[in-house]
């Protein structure tokens, strides 16, 4: 039997002048429920705006987020990852974008990426990208360090591509449907993290060498890999 995975293992590390951690601090957590407030209510619409200007809702009770701070502390970009000991917002508000045979999984070694964010204030695509892909290091990161191997996520179809073309090989699991109340095309996804290195090492190894290799608070390079932690590569459909 797997071990449930521990929403005390956290994560912090420096990547270049960026700063990722689990956000932990009302202070912090405050700015990813602001951040995602600009960017799901305001900018998007999926969600009703609030007179405080922030964004939350129940998962965030058994969720843990992450940040990536600029160089002054300003908070770049987040997301919420809901271990599989939780409710996944695929079981309710994401449930018709899954075929009617498939069964979510819900076991230790599955999580669900959501809020997935970057400050809507950054103009420069690439220093965009580069926020993202930290917060994407983050979620491999604390993926890592409690044994999580499969990522549900929810996304617009065009990002689902973008994912790809960055190396992260993020496979649809039903059609593309309109949810209300933006009516934005959205389709749900499974990333596999086995996957992801046995892939990149073949492909990118510099990219995995990247994403698995962390500067901690104190200076020391740590490096540790997802496909370490697994003693088979059973695929997902096998592991029921």
């Amino acid at each position: 039997m797997l071990d449930v995975p521990d929403r005390r293992s956290s994560v912090e590390f420096h990547e270049g002048d960026f700063l990722v951690k689990t956000l932990e601090t009302k202070v912090d957590l405050t700015k990813a429920y602001q951040l995602r407030h600009r960017v799901f209510a305001e900018r998007l619409g999926w969600v009703p705006q609030t007179a405080q200007r922030q964004e939350t809702d129940m998962y965030d009770a058994w969720g843990v987020t992450l940040g990536l701070f600029g160089g002054e502390g300003t908070l770049l970009g987040a997301a919420r990852l809901l271990p599989g000991s939780g409710v996944f917002m695929l079981e309710n508000e994401f449930r018709s974008l899954l075929p009617a045979h498939h069964v979510i999984r819900k076991e230790s070694d599955t999580a669900e990426i959501t809020r997935l964010a970057v400050s809507p204030e950054i103009k420069d695509r690439n220093f965009a990208t580069r926020v993202m892909l930290g917060v994407l290091k983050g979620a491999y990161q604390w993926a890592v360090r409690n044994n999580i191997r499969y990522y549900y996520l929810e996304t617009e179809p065009r990002f689902l591509v973008s994912l790809r073309m960055l190396g992260f090989p993020c496979e649809a699991i039903g059609p593309a449907v309109k949810l209300p109340p933006a009516g934005v095309e959205t389709v749900a996804a499974l990333y596999d993290m086995v996957r992801f290195d046995r892939e990149n090492g073949e492909r990118r190894p510099d990219f995995l060498a990247w994403i698995s290799t962390v500067a901690m608070p104190n200076g020391e390079m740590v490096s540790k890999r997802a496909s370490l932690h697994r003693e088979s590569e059973a695929s997902f459909g096998s592991s029921w």
